[in-house]
């Protein structure tokens, strides 16, 4: 699929309310979304893969690993209100492609997180902890934990401690993209009408199986 139509395809999703501070709720637009998925198809290949996706919001990005053929997605989301717009959302993409979608409200960290007995790649936008210090550890704590082939984080491009954390359960790491994550004026502290921020797209990946050397060399 062309990154084009991917991306109008996640763009027509029922959108992230985004009403919470306190969870640093931001959308992923569109033209990002499908262009994560495609890196993530493009390193991995998803068709057949199962999925986790961790603090899903309305669960584009899960849905759009869907849209290129992975076998299973579990969207998992904090807040109860922002779940059911990911299970409406994959409701709705589950009568058009041969894909499983669940999807789980739990707040990792706070809740007891749910068991996944077999999970291929890890994909996240965690909240940066702006608000909250290190309020995007639990989801990374969890996401290792699962002990995938592969984990994909947006996060900010500031963020210095992703390297180490995946050091202490066993993953290298390689930066797939960096680019610009807009930031609609959603908050009371927010002074502009829209904003951007640099972000990074990490791969944390078991040692030996770096992907990037092969488009290097």
């Amino acid at each position: 699929m062309r990154p084009k139509h991917l991306a109008i395809e996640l763009s027509r999703l029922v959108a992230h309310p985004q009403d919470n501070v306190r969870l640093e709720q931001y959308a992923t637009e569109g033209d990002l979304a499908a262009f994560f998925v495609l890196a993530v198809d493009q390193l991995e290949n998803v068709s057949g893969k199962t999925i986790v996706d961790l603090g899903s919001g309305n669960g584009i990005l899960g849905i759009g690993c869907a849209i290129l053929g992975a076998q299973k997605i579990i969207l998992i989301e904090a807040d109860d209100e922002v779940a059911k717009v990911a299970e409406a959302n994959a409701a709705e993409i589950g009568q058009r492609y041969a894909t499983e979608i669940d999807s789980i409200t739990c707040h990792i960290g706070k809740d007891e997180a749910p068991e996944i007995d077999q999970c291929d790649i890890v994909i996240m936008n965690p909240p940066w902890g702006f608000q909250t210090s290190k309020a995007d550890r639990p989801l990374l704590d969890y996401g290792f934990s699962l002990k995938p082939q592969s984990l994909y984080i947006i996060h900010s491009a500031k963020s210095t401690h992703l390297a180490k954390i995946g050091r202490s359960f066993g993953y290298d790491h390689e930066i797939v993209f960096e680019s610009n994550f807009r930031l609609p004026a959603k908050y009371s502290f927010q002074t502009k009408k829209m904003s951007e921020t640099n972000v990074m797209c990490w791969r944390f990946y078991l040692p030996g199986d770096d992907k990037l050397s092969e488009y290097t060399q």
